[in-house]
């Protein structure tokens, strides 16, 4: 028998406990059984090759459950090598960082950047396509448990490779959607909490207390930190595009902004674009008269 044949043999003969110690001693350590047997069903019912760890284990808190359960994701490789199969792939850009900030998250002054966008090429019917997306961190980032605002280990050490992974998922995703879906990986899930089943029954008061109870960003403080540092209307206006994407992403994973927020911060951002009118208007009026001063006679 030659050697790719006995080879061939002795891989097929492997048993499925055989390849789960294998995977939780390797790529999974630590995982239970059930988590990694999900895995091989994942990946199985994907076409997807188990050793290569296209798929994570994310533990997420479901209140139905009581505690957290363990649910697989697939990881941002799992997007690069689907997009890269397609032969229509060109490339993404360099991540660009918005400006880099500190707060007080869980007692501790945490530093991280307050914006990612990466930009993902594709060939579309010919032409080369662009697919931009922006993620905030305030609005990705990962706690370290389901009752502190403080990041995780991971969130805390790498502030911008993490971010970077998730404005790369979401281009991905914009870029191939037929192949992402309405899937999230690995690093956007972690440290979430699974929506719960919504009962129909009317009950707007308890509702929103408990929307407010479970976000952790305080979008009306976050606006106004932003918006006065805004130095012109095209700052503004991008920060009035932005808020749109956050209510609809909101509203997708079942966790709607409330009405009363999303109004303030709609004056916030209407009051802030009107002084910044009125002062570019002055110093358009300033310059004109100082034109005409230096006009000879």
């Amino acid at each position: 028998m030659n050697a790719v044949a006995k080879t061939s043999q002795q891989m097929g003969a492997v048993t499925e406990r055989d390849l789960m110690d294998t995977l939780k001693n390797s790529l999974y350590p630590g995982a239970s059984d059930a988590a990694v047997h999900m895995v091989i069903g994942y990946c199985r019912a994907a076409g997807l090759d188990v050793m290569k760890k296209p798929v994570h284990i994310v533990p997420i808190w479901s209140k139905a459950a009581g505690g957290m359960i363990d649910t697989v994701m697939p990881g941002i490789a799992l997007y690069r090598i689907e997009a890269a199969r397609t032969g229509q792939y060109l490339g993404k850009s360099e991540p660009e960082f918005g400006p880099v900030r500190t707060m007080k998250l869980g007692g501790r002054d945490v530093r991280f950047p307050e914006w990612c966008k990466v930009t993902v090429k594709r060939l579309v019917a010919g032409h080369v396509c662009e697919f931009p997306a922006m993620e905030f961190w305030l609005e990705n980032y990962a706690t370290a448990k389901k009752d502190t605002d403080a990041p995780n280990a991971m969130w805390a050490k790498r502030s911008f490779g993490q971010l970077a992974k998730c404005a790369e998922a979401q281009a991905l995703r914009m870029a191939f959607p037929e192949l992402t879906g309405g899937t999230n990986t690995n690093d956007e899930m972690e440290g979430k909490t699974f929506a719960e089943p919504v009962d129909v029954t009317p009950q707007p008061t308890q509702t929103r207390q408990l929307q407010r109870e479970e976000r952790p960003v305080d979008h009306i403080q976050w606006f106004k930190s932003r918006l006065a540092n805004c130095p012109d209307t095209r700052g503004v206006e991008a920060l009035q595009t932005n808020w749109s994407k956050t209510q609809d992403k909101a509203m997708q994973v079942g966790r709607p902004i409330p009405d009363d927020t999303i109004e303030a911060v709609q004056d916030l951002i209407a009051d802030r674009y009107g002084e910044l009118v009125q002062q570019e208007q002055q110093q358009a009026a300033e310059n004109a008269a100082v034109d005409l001063e230096e006009m000879p006679a």
